[in-house]
């Protein structure tokens, strides 16, 4: 999963792809040019490092997401809890919890997403 890790501007990158897609190579140099002021080699630099992990597809010019933004932050949080915690969700949250109390509406909202998984 080691393709699912992003540094910053990569990050930035494909969420800026996300809320634009799909949207053409030339419109995305564009759009990398007024937010982060890149030239257009560094954008196609940028998006052929995301298109290389499986994120993007830039076909015949127009660029499109494999993987939607939830979908990727899904396997980046399944990563994080396996490479932290052994793979315990018990455990994730009882150290988050440990720093971080919940609201009622957050214990009622995790409750409720427990009981629509429990099993009859």
């Amino acid at each position: 999963m080691e393709k699912y890790k992003l540094g910053e501007m990569e990050q930035k990158l494909a969420n800026l792809i996300w809320e634009n897609e799909p949207l053409t190579s030339r419109e995305l140099s564009l759009l990398c040019e007024k937010e982060f002021t890149w030239k257009r080699t560094t954008t196609y630099t940028m998006l052929k490092r995301l298109c290389d992990r499986d994120l993007f597809i830039n076909n015949k010019g127009t660029v499109s997401s494999l993987i939607k933004k939830n979908e990727f932050h899904a396997m980046q949080g399944e990563e994080f809890i396996e490479q932290n915690f052994n793979g315990s969700l018990p455990k994730f949250l009882t150290a988050f919890t440990k720093r971080n109390k919940l609201s009622s509406d957050e214990i009622k909202e995790i409750q409720d997403l427990i009981d629509s998984y429990k099993e009859e």
